[in-house]
């Protein structure tokens, strides 16, 4: 099992950050994706989909705890297995903690590394700019 760890602070109240992190429409605006949308469900079991380029992903909420913890599990479009994730909202002086966790295994043995970095890199990414952009006005 792999896991990735990647954390923001946002000088944001939790429940600015929380409506960005929540409503999947939003993520376009703010991550490096081109599409995102609901498929089917609200709140947990929600399944979501993603486009980034020619990549197509998709995710089923597993948590949903307003404002303070969304979690994920993913269902397809990429070389890994029982990924699951939390992102987890913490309160801190005037703003907001996010931590963004996750595990997966790789479905090609030798590649965990490869796939481990670019998912970092790109966690990493997207908890920075839901940070930024729930400072905006």
């Amino acid at each position: 099992m792999l896991e990735l760890d990647a954390q923001a602070v946002s000088s944001a109240p939790p429940e600015r950050v929380w409506a960005l992190l929540a409503d999947v429409r939003t993520w376009p605006q703010w991550a490096d994706l081109d599409e995102a949308e609901v498929e089917s469900g609200s709140g947990v079991g929600e399944v979501r989909s993603f486009r980034r380029k020619r990549v197509n992903t998709r995710e089923r909420i597993t948590d949903f705890e307003p404002p303070r913890l969304l979690g994920y599990d993913f269902l397809s479009g990429l070389p890994i297995r029982d990924y699951h994730a939390q992102v987890t909202l913490t309160p801190q002086d005037r703003g907001t903690h996010i931590r963004w966790h996750s595990t997966f295994d790789p479905k090609v043995p030798g590649a965990g590394w490869l796939v481990r970095r670019s998912l970092q890199r790109f966690v990493a990414d997207t908890a920075e700019r839901l940070a930024r952009a729930a400072e905006q006005p």
